[in-house]
């Protein structure tokens, strides 16, 4: 069975899949957070703080999954990535306390990490067309986003958070026997280096680059981490006049998240042919704008303001990917993937104890986008960092 799964590879469609399934297991929480809390006897406030360890070691974890993926095959780790995280959302279905909770979640974080630097680098070991293909790959995991307050929204109207966590991980289980089914024998292709190239193949100008992907990556993932977290909770308070069910809520927040991961796709379109750092300023621009204007409406006005914010964020996810290809040969990306989702994650982590300091100490959700907004002034200034790259190079 090992020999069967090492060193072995998959078509993108199950790579995408894996990427919806990371999402949606990371973000079944986020709806069931205040269902959880009630029924534990603490409020939404409190109870956000215990799914930090979680996001800590989903980020944390990543540079020791590209390690062993390095090591053992990135494919086996994909294989313990899929029974991994179903293993784990079970077993927190189970937990009958908030430690217990806490330890289940931070479980998942840890089996989730794999996904990012061994996911990532199967999907760019092919070349051919990597921008948009990272576009399609990122719709599927913003998907994972859309459909995670949707489903388990429909689940806590006839049940409750732990039927979420518990039918989400035999899902996982499931899937991941079709995703050993379908691996099948890799064919290396070494890449071919039309840009001028150190000896350890970075092209040039690759410090600058990295300087600005790590500026990028701390920026996006505290937005990112906020955006994903918090708006299912935000529509439930400020679009009362319109609903107070939360599976309507949820559903709404689906349609937020759903609507705007496409605009992956066409971002990944535009830095196949034009220059990937024109595209990221008006990409920082949109965040800055319409994060804050999000945050000042209710209602129909907030959904709208919402829907635009949420595709500039999700619209920068493949831009850093693409570079990082660009700049780096394919023995590196797994380590540079690694560092990425470490710093993106890790910092997106921050997000919960901040909120919950600021909404305990007396501050309005509104402000946490309101912060957002503000953050979103650095991606802006990573732009002007980031070199003019065109043509991809790895």
């Amino acid at each position: 069975m090992i020999s069967h799964i090492r060193n072995r590879t998959v078509n993108d469609l199950f790579i995408n899949i894996s990427h919806f399934l990371d999402h949606f297991i990371m973000l079944i929480f986020a709806k069931a957070t205040y269902d959880a809390g009630r029924r534990f006897g603490v409020s939404y406030e409190q109870i956000i703080g215990y799914r930090t360890l979680g996001l800590v070691l989903f980020g944390a974890c990543a540079p020791i999954s590209a390690r062993l993926a390095d090591r053992y095959s990135r494919s086996l780790m994909m294989v313990v990535y899929h029974f991994g995280i179903g293993v784990a959302a079970i077993l927190t279905s189970f937990a009958q306390s908030l430690i217990g909770v806490m330890m289940g979640l931070a479980l998942i974080g840890v089996f989730a990490s794999i996904y990012h630097p061994v996911g990532i680098a199967i999907l760019l070991k092919q070349k051919e067309k990597i921008a948009f293909r990272l576009g399609i790959n990122g719709v599927f995991g913003n998907m994972g986003v859309a459909f995670a307050p949707l489903i388990i929204g429909l689940i806590l109207l006839f049940d409750d958070w732990r039927m979420g966590f518990m039918l989400s991980g035999l899902f996982c289980l499931g899937y991941g026997l079709i995703f050993v089914a379908n691996l099948k024998t890799q064919h290396n292709s070494q890449p071919t280096q039309s840009a001028k190239t150190n000896k350890y193949g970075f092209v040039d100008g690759w410090h600058r680059a990295l300087l600005a992907l790590a500026l990028i990556t701390s920026a996006g993932g505290f937005i990112f981490g906020g955006m994903t977290f918090l708006v299912p909770r935000y529509f439930e308070l400020e679009m009362q006049n319109l609903t107070t069910s939360v599976a309507i809520t949820g559903l709404l927040a689906s349609i937020v998240y759903a609507i705007a991961s496409f605009a992956q796709i066409g971002v990944g379109w535009l830095i196949d042919r034009i220059s990937a750092k024109t595209v990221l300023l008006c990409i920082a621009v949109g965040q800055v704008v319409f994060v804050f204007l999000a945050a000042s409406f209710s209602d129909l006005a907030l959904l709208f303001f919402m829907i635009i914010a949420m595709s500039f964020v999700f619209g920068q996810i493949p831009i850093t990917d693409a570079v990082m290809s660009r700049y780096v040969l394919d023995s590196w990306r797994g380590r540079i993937l690694s560092i990425k989702f470490l710093l993106n994650l890790c910092i997106g982590a921050s997000v919960l104890p901040l909120s919950s300091f600021m909404l305990q100490t007396g501050y309005q959700m509104s402000d946490l986008f309101s912060v957002m907004s503000m953050i979103a002034c650095l991606i802006f200034l990573s732009g002007f960092i980031l070199p003019s790259l065109h043509r991809n190079t790895a």
